[in-house]
């Protein structure tokens, strides 16, 4: 079945880094675009990042751009996302998703709190 890990959460002062993993299981990780999506308190989840299976063209939100780098690894099935310049409002639950057949797959999500 398809499994989603998500790692390297956790607290970082502001303008500090954090990287974060996601591991991938149970599918073709090559052939699938991958996504970060973050979510928080009170919040709609909201995408961050995507990068594409063939190509590895990516995609950020304007929140994010020029401080965040999504990237993967197709031979380790994992995908990145590198955190830079963090802000309080980068404050939420990270989570990885890849869509099959129309179908969401989501990760249990990691925490990342900014503040000093």
């Amino acid at each position: 079945q398809v499994q989603l890990v998500e790692s390297g959460g956790g607290l970082v002062q502001p303008g500090g880094s954090l990287r974060l993993s996601c591991a991938a299981s149970g599918f073709f990780f090559n052939n699938y675009a991958m996504r970060w999506y973050r979510q928080a308190p009170g919040k709609e989840r909201e995408l961050v990042a995507r990068i594409f299976s063939l190509s590895g063209n990516t995609n950020y939100a304007d929140s994010v751009k020029g401080r965040f780098t999504i990237s993967r690894v197709n031979a380790k099935n994992t995908v990145y996302l590198q955190m830079n310049s963090l802000k309080p409002e980068d404050t939420a639950t990270y989570y990885c998703n890849t869509v099959i057949q129309s179908i969401d797959y989501w990760g249990q999500g990691t925490q990342v709190t900014v503040s000093s």
